[in-house]
């Protein structure tokens, strides 16, 4: 769509021009389609253009979230809304494992990246923080792009070293999973902050960090939660980054929604307005290319890691498990919306178990 707008209908750059745009936002963190909208914006207007283009992306789709995020919190627990849910989550699965084959095909780093992946869905799976994992995978894709070549013992041995590394946090992360820990809106700003700062690759690699703090360490959201703040996230408008402001909402009302959507997209901002200058050296550094393909195999994992612990959720008898595969078959064949799936899946959810009911 932006290509159609700014390439074809508005000639305000050329085919050449926005894949240089397009390939700035895959080598720094944050959500591609707003740094997208903001490298558009900052190349057609300075930093009021960055400004401008990135709110008005930005703005009108939260404003959606928040409604719902306030109709759900209001009617969200009552049985017809279960009965939607039940529907939707094998959806949801669905569509995240379409979108991780397809993001999987796009990746560039062969058999290293390949490798990568796995050793991080298993880590991950494993309970590995999050984050060494995604800097031994960085580091590793690094270290085999300057040495010529890789093995799978050498990846091994390198992502074996990330996570001894993350031992202590690890610990301590399980720790602070089995107390109770207040919600405060210091430690949600932060926490969104730091997702901003170093989450590459699709929105949809969110998801493990949601899961690992907000739902495995702190306790603040359930797996019911997070399915219903991704579906969210995933049938409104805009960047699936408005899942933080759905969250936000949950967690603290109209404050949280505030400061957990502007926390997560600030660092983009600033990130674009930094490295728009520098566009021409990035893109031919082999130093950024080999760090952004390790970080990218490792979201990769991440995100078929958290899509397991998500199905375990969702998928509770025989038919989620039959809607999960019929959402399946229907993404690959057909290539429907992903909004009408979901909205058909609400619709089986409620037929299934309101008649049950």
């Amino acid at each position: 769509m932006m290509r159609d707008e700014v390439v074809d209908r508005r000639r305000w750059m050329t085919d050449a021009e926005f894949l240089d745009l397009l390939a700035a936002t895959n080598l720094i963190p944050g959500p591609n389609s707003t740094e997208m909208a903001t490298h558009i914006g900052y190349k057609r207007g300075g930093l009021p253009g960055l400004f401008a283009a990135g709110v008005c992306f930005v703005v009108p789709a939260c404003l959606i979230v928040i409604l719902i995020a306030w109709g759900y919190t209001r009617y969200g627990e009552t049985p017809q809304v279960a009965w939607l849910t039940y529907g939707i989550g094998p959806v949801i699965i669905a569509i995240i494992l379409q979108a991780v084959w397809k993001l999987t095909r796009s990746t560039s780093g062969g058999f290293t990246s390949a490798v990568i992946g796995l050793v991080v869905t298993a880590l991950a799976i494993g309970g590995v923080n999050e984050l060494a994992l995604l800097a031994g995978g960085g580091l590793t894709a690094l270290a085999s792009r300057l040495a010529g070549r890789a093995t799978v013992t050498s990846i091994l041995t390198a992502l074996a070293a990330a996570s001894a590394v993350s031992v202590a946090s690890v610990s301590a992360a399980t720790v602070a999973a089995t107390t109770a820990v207040p919600v405060t809106l210091t430690r949600l700003t932060l926490f969104f902050l730091k997702v901003g700062s170093i989450l590459f690759g699709s929105g949809y690699v969110l998801l493990a960090f949601l899961r690992a703090d907000l739902t495995e360490r702190w306790s603040w959201l359930t797996e019911q939660q997070l399915i219903d703040a991704v579906t969210v996230g995933q049938v409104t408008p805009g960047p699936v980054f408005t899942t933080a402001t759905f969250i936000g909402f949950l967690l603290d009302g109209w404050r949280g929604a505030a400061l957990a959507t502007i926390a997560i997209f600030t660092p983009g901002f600033i990130f674009v307005a930094v490295t728009h200058p520098l566009i021409g050296r990035l893109r031919a550094s082999s130093v950024a290319s080999g760090l952004v393909d390790g970080v990218v195999a490792a979201s990769l994992g991440l995100m078929v890691a958290v899509t397991w612990h998500l199905g375990r959720a969702a998928i509770v008898d025989v038919s989620t498990a039959v809607l999960l595969i019929a959402s399946g078959l229907t993404l690959a064949v057909w290539r429907p919306n992903s909004t009408w799936l979901i909205i058909g899946g609400a619709a089986l959810g409620w037929i299934l178990r309101g008649g049950a009911g």
